[in-house]
Formats: C-alpha cells, structure tokens, sequence
C-alpha cells in the first residue's frame, strides 16, 4: 500500500491514495498507521478517493472530483478536518491530481472550496461557523466555560485566563455528554491583544494534537465574541504554528502551510 506522510502546522496526517476506492480501510488499520512507535505516526489518515466512487458523499460529485475521507488516529471516522484539507489539496496539486489553484474537496461534512496562495500557502473556504451556545470543559480541577460552535464537526472553544501552556492536556478534558453525545473537541485559548489568540486543542480520537484548523477557527469565532465581533481577521498560534482565520458575514476561512515531507510502502498489516 502506497502512502505519504503530510503536515500543516505539525497537524501530521497519513496520505492513502485510493482513486478507484479499492481499499479496505479498517479502524484497526488506521489505529495501527498512526501509532507513532509501531507504526508511521500521525493524528489521523487521508484516503483520497474519487468522489464518484464513494457512496456516501456521492451527491457532491459534480462539484468535487475527489473525497477527503478523514480518519482520527483511533480509526473513527469525522466529518471535517481542516488542516487535513489543506494537505489534501497540497497532495493533489502536488500530484498534478487537480488542473487550477482553486477547486472544490468533498468532505463528510460538505463541500470545502480550496486555493492555493501565491506564497503556497493553502487557503479552504470553511462555511459558516455554528454558534450552539455555551458549554463547560473541565482540566484537572477547573471548569471553563466556552461556546459550542459547529464547524461541520462539533467544537468547544473556551478563552481561559490560565496559561495555556500550563495546561496538563494529557488526558481528555470532561464535558456534557449530553451536549456531545459523538464526542468534541475542546479548544483552550488565551485571547492576546487584538485579533490574536494561543490556542492548544484536545481532539476527539486523537488527543491533544499540534495543531486543528476547525479549532482555530472556532477559536476565532469565540475571541471575536468576547469582543462582540463577528467578522474580522485573526492570528491563531498553535503549538505547531500560525494558522490565518478570516471571518465574514457568510463564511470563514482558514489559511496557513501544508507540505508533504514522505512517500513510502506501508507494510502494516490487519
């Protein structure tokens, strides 16, 4: 089985290429793939499948040739990731898979308009954010409040005035189950001057992770409220880098680097 090994802001993801959707893509395979002692080591898996091909998204493919089907480390499916589509849209375009800078991925979670920056930097269109209202999070033995926000996955994003950097995420912070039955990922921020926040984040079936692109811009969406904004452009520093958020009336968008470091033959078997 072929495979590479890409990044964006340390957000390390396992590339299957899959076009005619042949393979069989197990949890336990993923689990196995992103194990980082035994196997290659990553937070999740992209299979890049043609959209035609996979029933379950199969209605976007007019407008998507190709299917982001993303996997968290432990081998659960999710509905977006956007980290992992920009370095799906790096993979394509590296692989002369797409024929413009700007196209459409297909994702569980809808469609995901992508572009490619001048720079190389990766920009997805990443819908408009959902605000649900608030929520608790509890590290250790402190509560945060913060705002559920839908990104096409589920997300609460809460500002704390602890520093971040002092947080022991090692383990999964609690939450409403009731809120979140499928589970959540939890992003923990320091809002920092004007437009800018530090951000660490806690990701279902992966655990704390370098970097989350939904997260940053949930991140966003949450420190533009503390102020009463609701547009306007944001720096998110993640523990892996800085990701660009930029949120208008009708959308948000995420930009930031997305590279492929490895190509390979896996080996792991069920």
């Amino acid at each position: 089985m072929r495979f590479l090994k890409g990044h964006g802001t340390e957000n390390d993801f396992v590339i299957l290429p899959d076009p005619d959707g042949e393979l069989d893509v197990s949890a336990s395979l993923v689990a196995k793939i992103c194990d980082r002692r035994t196997g290659i080591g990553a937070d999740g898996v992209l299979r890049v499948a043609r959209t035609k091909q996979s029933h379950e998204v199969a209605e976007q493919a007019s407008a998507a040739e190709w299917f982001m089907d993303y996997r968290n480390a432990d081998g659960s499916m999710a509905e977006m990731c956007g980290n992992g589509v920009r370095v799906f849209a790096r993979y394509l375009i590296d692989n002369g898979l797409v024929e413009h800078s700007e196209f459409a991925v297909a994702t569980r979670g809808g469609l995901r308009r992508v572009r490619v920056e001048p720079n190389g930097d990766v920009t997805v269109d990443m819908g408009r954010p959902v605000v649900h209202g608030e929520s608790v999070a509890t590290v250790g033995c402190h509560e945060y409040t913060g705002l559920y926000i839908d990104m096409g996955n589920p997300h609460l994003a809460c500002a704390i005035g602890d520093p971040v950097a002092q947080l022991d995420l090692a383990h999964q912070p609690g939450f409403d189950t009731g809120v979140f039955p499928g589970g959540v990922n939890i992003e923990l921020f320091n809002p920092v001057g004007t437009s800018r926040a530090v951000m660490r984040v806690f990701e279902r079936g992966s655990g704390e992770t370098r970097s989350c692109g939904t997260g940053a811009v949930a991140t966003a969406v949450a420190a533009a409220s503390l102020s009463g904004d609701s547009t306007g452009t944001w720096t998110v520093e993640v523990v892996g880098g800085t990701l660009t958020v930029i949120l208008d009336e009708d959308t948000s968008y995420l930009s930031g680097p997305a590279v492929i470091v490895a190509s390979g033959e896996l080996m792991l078997a069920e």
